[in-house]
C-alpha cells in the first residue's frame, strides 16, 4: 500500500507540473477520513497534500461512491479560496484521470484541529461562530444568480454519500420512524438552493490563525442550506453528551451557531430554515449512531442516551435552536440523574 501511494502522488506531481518524481522526498499516508487517501508528499522546499477518491468508502458497512466526486471537492475549495482569498487553503491543481488533487499542507503552531480541540475540552475560541460566518457567506454567495452553480449539480452523489447512509439506512433499524426520516430525504434530495459543503464536521476544520479552514467537501452539491448547518451542530451535541465538564458550553454554542449564520440569510425566511435545521438535527444524531458512519467516541451508555433522546423529536420537532439546546440539556440531565 505504501509504495502504491507513493507511486500514484509521484504520478500526479508529475502530471500537475509541481516537479518529477525523483523530486518526491518522502509520501507520509494521513489518517482521520474514510473516503479518500490522503497523504503529505514532501518535495524540495514543500510540503503538499494530495486526496485521492476512493470507490468504497473505509467503513464496516458496504458504502460506494463514485470517484468523480472529487471534482466537486476541488471546485468547492475553489469557491472558498474566491471568497475568502487571505485564509482559505491554497490549491495547485486536479487531475481527471487520477481522480486526485494537491493542495496546501496546513501545519505550523499556529494551527489546529477544531474536532482535536473540542475533544480535548479547550475553551471555546469562537469557532462555531466563525464557522457559522463563513458558511452563510458561502451559502449566501451560491444563492446569487450569477453564481455559477454547474460543477455542483451532485445531488445523486449526495443521496449515495449523506442521504442514504445517514437517513435510509437508519430508517432500516428504526422502522417506526421511516415516514418522517423518508420525509427528511426527499427534503434534502428535491431542494437545491445554495452550495452545501455536505461534511462541516469539526474533524474537517482547521483553525489558521483563528480562522477557520474548511477541508473535505466530497459531498459538494447545490441543495439544502440546512444539511450543512445540521450537520455541524450534530457534532456539538454529541459531543455534550460525551463530555460533561463542556457541555453547557457546547449546548450554548449552537444558539450561537445559528446567530452568526442567520444574518446572511437572504434567500428565505430564516425562520423556515431554522425550523428544518432543528428537524434534520435529530435525525442526524440518530445517524451517527445507528448510520453507516457511526461516531467513534461515544460509549455504549452515550448511544443509548441519543437512541432515547431522539425519536420524539424526530416526530415533533422543535423549530428553534435554542429550544432545542435546552431540551437536549434537560434530557441529559434527568437521564444522568
Amino acid at each position: 500500500m505504501a509504495t502504491e501511494i507513493w507511486q500514484r502522488c509521484a504520478a500526479l506531481i508529475e502530471e500537475l507540473g509541481l516537479g518529477y518524481s525523483d523530486d518526491v522526498l518522502d509520501v507520509r499516508p494521513l489518517t482521520g477520513g474514510v473516503a479518500s487517501d490522503i497523504a503529505m508528499v514532501t518535495l524540495p522546499g514543500q510540503k503538499l497534500c494530495i486526496k485521492f477518491a476512493l470507490p468504497k468508502l473505509k467503513v464496516a458497512a458496504d458504502w460506494h461512491a463514485p470517484v468523480h466526486r472529487n471534482a466537486a471537492e476541488y471546485a468547492w475549495l475553489r469557491v472558498a479560496a474566491a471568497q475568502f482569498p487571505e485564509t482559505a487553503i491554497r490549491l495547485y491543481g486536479r487531475s481527471d484521470t487520477a481522480h486526485g488533487f494537491a493542495m496546501e499542507y496546513l501545519e505550523g503552531r499556529d494551527v489546529y484541529l477544531w474536532k482535536a480541540a473540542l475533544l480535548a475540552g479547550e475553551a471555546d475560541r469562537g469557532e462555531a461562530r466563525q464557522v457559522a460566518d463563513l458558511l452563510g457567506r458561502i451559502h449566501a454567495r451560491s444563492a446569487r444568480a450569477d453564481f455559477d452553480s454547474a460543477p455542483f449539480q451532485n445531488r445523486d452523489d449526495f443521496r449515495a454519500l449523506r442521504i442514504e447512509p445517514y437517513l435510509n439506512y437508519t430508517a432500516t433499524l428504526h422502522n417506526d420512524l421511516a415516514a418522517p426520516l423518508a420525509a427528511l430525504a426527499r427534503q434534502l434530495y428535491q431542494n437545491a438552493q445554495v452550495l452545501v459543503h455536505g461534511d462541516v464536521s469539526p474533524k474537517n476544520i482547521l483553525l489558521r490563525s483563528g480562522a477557520p479552514v474548511i477541508l473535505d467537501a466530497e459531498c459538494a452539491t447545490m441543495g439544502d442550506p440546512c444539511f450543512d448547518l445540521a450537520f455541524c451542530l450534530n457534532h456539538l451535541v454529541l459531543k455534550a453528551i460525551h463530555l460533561p465538564a463542556s457541555r453547557a458550553g457546547l449546548l450554548d454554542a449552537v444558539g450561537g451557531f445559528w446567530r452568526a449564520y442567520a444574518p446572511h440569510v437572504s434567500w428565505e425566511d430564516p425562520d423556515g430554515l431554522q425550523a428544518r435545521v432543528a428537524a434534520l438535527l435529530p435525525a442526524l444524531m440518530l445517524a451517527r449512531v445507528d448510520g453507516k458512519s457511526p461516531v467513534e467516541y461515544l460509549t455504549p451508555g452515550e448511544q443509548a442516551i441519543v437512541r432515547n433522546l431522539t425519536p420524539g423529536l424526530i416526530r415533533n420537532p422543535l423549530t428553534h435552536l435554542d429550544k432545542f439546546a435546552a431540551h437536549i440539556g434537560d434530557q441529559i440531565g434527568k437521564t444522568s440523574t
